[in-house]
């Protein structure tokens, strides 16, 4: 039997319901959380707002995950390239539900701004994903090694107590160095400047945005 070939209005229903999933549903992991029987232990208010604002964080950067990703596999040319970056994407659905479960853990919520920033996150990545798959792979690459190091600052920022959040951080950091890994093996340019500067100062803008929003 054949796998039918997605006509563009296929590809385009499924899209959004992805999007749909991402920013209003409750997409589920398929790994354990690494929080796992971590013990909760008690947080000052100001530290538990803290770790909150911090994991909405983490929280907006896995729905730009989902939604870069997405829209660079939305126009990569080779078949190999698509599949890498949906490979990708699906950890990224992992992250994406843990940091949800922490957020609920915290009496929190995810960022009131999540359909914006997905709907620009899908239109950046697709738009590197027209330059061709080794700019597109190059720029998982940048975003992964910007990702981890807001992911390094988060650790040394969380409150000593909030093991259960710590857990969650080291495996997505972990998850996300493989990830650039693989798209340097896979032949990713390196990204000219402006562009990694670009990035930086477009996510520092998100963070502060979203420690609040």
């Amino acid at each position: 039997m054949t796998t039918r070939e997605l006509s563009p209005l296929d590809r385009v229903l499924s899209e959004a319901q992805r999007a749909l999933d991402t920013v209003f549903g409750a997409p589920g992991a398929e790994r354990p959380n690494p929080a796992g029987n971590t013990a909760e232990l008690v947080l000052e208010p100001d530290e538990r707002r803290h770790s909150a604002g911090l994991m909405r964080i983490n929280h907006v950067g896995e729905v730009c995950a989902q939604a870069l990703y997405c829209g660079q596999a939305a126009v990569a040319r080779d078949e190999s390239t698509r599949g890498h970056l949906l490979e990708a994407a699906q950890e990224e659905t992992d992250h994406l539900a843990w940091c949800a479960d922490r957020l609920r853990e915290l009496d929190s919520r995810p960022s009131l701004l999540n359909p914006l920033w997905y709907a620009g996150s899908f239109a950046i990545g697709a738009l590197a994903g027209l330059r061709g798959d080794g700019w597109n792979l190059g720029f998982v690459v940048e975003t992964e090694r910007q990702v981890e190091a807001h992911i390094d600052e988060h650790l040394q920022s969380l409150p000593e107590g909030d093991q259960r959040s710590r857990a969650i951080l080291r495996t997505m950091k972990a998850d996300e160095a493989r990830h650039a890994e693989n798209a340097e093996a896979a032949g990713a340019r390196i990204l000219p400047m402006p562009v990694p500067a670009l990035m930086a100062a477009a996510s520092k803008l998100m963070k502060a945005v979203a420690y609040r929003v």
